[in-house]
């Protein structure tokens, strides 16, 4: 039980990876940091479409491996 949970770990890992770097990428959050972000102040818009359904898909990976983590502590201690 205890490996099988370890290589699920393993293979949300890796997910998490995969789905952080399909994330599109915020250029104008780059320059607005350089240039004091004063341009985000009416930037504020939903998340749509993919960028929303990848947002989606890392907080259901990262709550599968917090879960995985605890269960592998609560495993390893018994």
């Amino acid at each position: 039980m205890y490996n099988l949970f370890e290589v699920l770990l393993i293979i949300v890992s890796i997910l998490i990876i995969i789905a952080v770097l399909m994330q599109p990428t915020k250029q104008q959050d780059a320059l607005n940091a350089l240039s004091g972000g004063g341009g985000d102040l009416f930037n504020n818009q939903k998340k749509r479409g993919f960028e929303a359904f990848m947002v989606k898909v890392t907080y259901v990976l990262l709550v599968i491996f917090f879960a995985l983590s605890l269960a592998l502590v609560y495993l390893s201690s018994h």
